[in-house]
């Protein structure tokens, strides 16, 4: 079933906004991908914990998590679930806290699937992880078990995710019709992608990019997500090949301005030679990741006036903005 939304004056055809392709050829494959990688992590790390033999599986599921993560809402926001996936930013240091702690304890906990889903958050998704593979850790034989107890939550939660997701689409693609109280409209279902595409590109510019670029004379390197791993570069190219395909699923609007915006932000992203964005401190490399950043908002631009206005909707609320 295909919906559609007659669009504004402004296009001399009717913009379409196509829910369905979204969510068969983005959002299912997206989430299966991330099940079945988190999966593949949590038996490796059952297999062998330590860090030099996890880490390709972590990198892998890491990456499928990146390339979905702008969905959020559906399964993942009705079972609150985006902190325990991943949490960032963290600018108190929760993460490491909450691990310190439970290391400090070498707290049974982690000998329990069930019982582990209520520990900390910050102690459960991919950034924790990070910290377990990349940080030395005092108990080795206890780290392999917190290992093992985050992949293990991790390939869950994934799974839970997916399994609830095929419900959930037909709640979108069915919008407005009787007894559908989740969406009472097609462009219910219209706005929840579009915030998804306006909230991710602002994560993207505001968060990945703003938050170690910090200011000119306070730059802040170490607040760029997952330097550990030398992933920070990686999860902008990531996000933008990924909120590319949900901008060119979603609608039938003319993209050029879009695509080009889109194109400009990958050159400048693929360009740099920095995968911690550790540079932004030195002013060469400084002033590349700026103008990456500006590409970023040239994208956020060409969003509103490609795809916003012309299928008539605006960004809603999502459970990212204030992060």
């Amino acid at each position: 079933m295909r919906l559609a939304l007659a669009a504004l004056c402004l296009a001399a055809l009717p913009a379409v906004a196509d829910v369905q392709r979204t969510i068969d050829t983005h959002i299912l494959p997206g989430h299966a991908t991330l099940a079945e990688e988190t999966a593949k992590l949590a038996e490796a790390a059952q297999t062998d914990c330590t860090p030099a033999s996890l880490r390709p599986a972590f990198h892998t599921a890491y990456d499928a998590w990146i390339s979905i993560s702008h969905i959020q809402f559906g399964p993942i926001e009705d079972q609150a679930l985006h902190l325990a996936m991943s949490f960032w930013p963290d600018p108190k240091d929760s993460t490491g806290k909450a691990l310190a702690r439970l290391t400090t304890a070498t707290d049974p906990i982690v000998n329990d699937a069930q019982s582990f889903a209520d520990v900390s958050v910050a102690a459960q998704g991919f950034t924790a992880l990070e910290r377990m593979l990349y940080d030395p850790q005092p108990d080795a034989a206890y780290a392999c078990q917190l290992t093992q107890a985050i992949a293990t939550g991790l390939a869950r939660k994934a799974g839970s995710i997916q399994v609830d997701w095929p419900a959930f689409a037909t709640l979108m693609i069915m919008a407005g019709e009787d007894g559908n109280t989740r969406f009472q409209t097609p462009v219910e279902a219209q706005r929840a992608l579009y915030t998804s595409l306006s909230t991710g590109l602002e994560f993207l510019h505001d968060q990945r990019l703003g938050r170690p670029l910090g200011t000119f004379d306070r730059p802040r390197p170490r607040r760029a997500e997952a330097r550990r791993s030398d992933r920070s570069l990686r999860h902008i190219q990531l996000q933008l090949a990924a909120l590319e395909t949900l901008a060119t699923t979603m609608t039938d609007t003319d993209l050029t301005a879009t695509k080009a915006a889109f194109a400009t932000a990958r050159t400048r992203a693929d360009a740099l030679d920095d995968p911690a964005l550790q540079g932004v401190a030195d002013p060469a490399q400084r002033l590349k990741v700026e103008v990456l950043q500006q590409a970023v908002r040239a994208i956020q631009v060409a969003v509103i006036d490609d795809i916003g206005t012309r299928l008539g909707i605006t960004a809603g609320f999502n459970s990212l903005d204030g992060d």
